[in-house]
């Protein structure tokens, strides 16, 4: 009898595990079939690095909004990095039980928090800070749409870093201690070094987790299609620019195809961040 349950549970498994890969699968064709036909109309040189934007005159360059996506990821890294990291090695390393077990759910509960509720509260208080304090105008902005995106992926970052810390065997850290260094000098010398792996697989994971947010970006980026001169300057990431314009494309139109071919960039940019993790992972 139990040699059957662990047979049908064995299956079911089984049958679960091909139907997310028949998901992902279709999810490709889907893109795939909606978005190559887009190069009938423009060469893939032309689509990927035009500067402009224009369907009315046969402008399909998405190569500003590329950049804007970049951009806007890597300014929240440098911002979210730091503190995650930092914040890993507290929770891990010095905090108290007590304090550990107050702070933890506190910064996990930020993964919870809708990101349009983080794009209002951009909207009501950091944009107009930076118009006020800062004399910066409109606000929506790169610093803005990368100050937001940083709360957002700073849950990933010190979770998976407390992990990777927590993960380096006791017996590393006796051994350090017993050398005579100190507890910084240990987590200096040892500890970060030891999950430096585990700490840059989270960073790679929160990349692609800001690479393809959407809806609090949207809100506070200023959504231009040109590529910043400055952090004060609106930008347009690849997601908003998908926003923007499918829901005015018609099935079948150049700009219908050209959002299925967006997807396509962001998918390719997911899947390459994936293959660094699973690289770094080995």
């Amino acid at each position: 009898m139990r040699k059957i349950k662990e047979i049908i549970i064995e299956q079911v498994m089984k049958i679960f595990a091909i139907f997310s890969s028949i998901v992902v699968l279709g999810i490709i064709f889907l893109l795939l079939v909606n978005g190559l036909p887009i190069f009938n109309y423009v060469s893939p040189i032309n689509f990927i690095f035009g500067m402009n934007w224009n369907p009315d005159t046969g402008d399909f360059g998405i190569f500003p909004m590329i950049i804007g996506s970049f951009c806007i990821t890597i300014l929240a890294l440098l911002f979210a990095v730091p503190l995650g990291v930092g914040c890993a090695i507290y929770l891990a390393e010095i905090a108290s039980e007590k304090v550990r077990n107050v702070l933890k759910p506190v910064v996990e509960i930020l993964t919870a928090i809708p990101s349009v509720v983080y794009g209002f509260v951009g909207m009501v208080l950091l944009v107009p800070w930076i118009r006020e304090i800062l004399n910066v105008n409109p606000g929506y902005s790169w610093f803005a749409a990368s100050v937001i995106l940083s709360i957002m992926i700073l849950p990933t970052i010190t979770s998976i870093s407390e992990d990777a810390i927590r993960n380096v065997p006791q017996s590393i850290k006796k051994a350090s201690f017993s050398l005579g260094a100190t507890h910084w000098q240990t987590i200096k010398y040892v500890i970060l070094p030891h999950s430096f792996r585990g700490i840059l697989a989270g960073i790679f994971l929160a990349m692609g987790r800001a690479v393809g947010e959407t809806m609090a970006v949207l809100m506070v980026a200023g959504n231009c299609p040109l590529i910043p001169k400055s952090i004060f300057d609106p930008v347009r990431p690849l997601t908003s620019h998908i926003i923007l314009n499918i829901k005015e494309a018609s099935v079948g139109s150049p700009v219908y195809y050209a959002m299925f071919a967006c997807g396509i960039i962001l998918l390719f940019i997911i899947v390459v961040l994936n293959i660094c993790i699973r690289m770094i992972e080995k």
